[in-house]
């Protein structure tokens, strides 16, 4: 019985490690398609960022009682990921072609922001596995989980929200262009 019990976790621990692994391998893809700049789409994405944004700082707020400086932690993410997101505007391929207008992410800041989301499940386990006194670690080690995670996140949300403000401007801007 121990044997089959054992077979049943090893399977249960590989088959969440492949999925987490396609699931980066999909989101690495999706990063970085060719898409068609439709204004009704990147406005949508723009708004849908803002209140996706404006939620997170609320919530990082009301937990910042509770568990310490994670709005501080949410802020510093937050301006990483906004200086990534021009980073990626500056990085997108813009094409005007006569049947519209098409963008094409950078395929290395995809990879980026894919191994930031790896890099904090790999953290995840390891703190969890190496728990030691706080006092003796660098703050980035001692810094608890939820904090890594909120200014993961943060980066993660403050760069798709500078990204989605900027593709909306492009796209606004080639639309005007065209009307005239």
């Amino acid at each position: 019985m121990p044997i089959i019990l054992f077979a049943l976790l090893l399977f249960v621990v590989l088959a969440f490690g492949g999925v987490v692994l396609l699931s980066l391998a999909l989101r690495y893809r999706a990063g970085t398609a060719r898409r068609q700049g439709r204004r009704w789409v990147a406005t949508m994405n723009l708004w849908a960022t803002s209140f996706s944004a404006a939620l997170f700082l609320c919530f990082t707020f009301l937990i910042s009682f509770w568990l310490g400086p994670t709005l501080r932690f949410a802020l510093a993410g937050l301006a990483v990921g906004g200086l990534l997101g021009l980073l990626g505007l500056v990085l997108t391929r813009w094409e005007s072609h006569p049947e519209g207008f098409f963008y094409t992410p950078s395929r290395w800041l995809a990879l980026l922001i894919m191994l930031a989301i790896a890099a904090r499940l790999v953290y995840g386990w390891w703190h969890t596995m190496h728990r030691g006194v706080p006092d003796e670690q660098h703050w980035f080690l001692s810094a608890s989980g939820t904090q890594l995670s909120v200014a993961v996140a943060a980066g993660l949300i403050g760069y798709y929200l500078v990204y989605a403000i900027g593709v909306h401007v492009r796209v606004t801007r080639h639309e005007k262009r065209r009307r005239n």
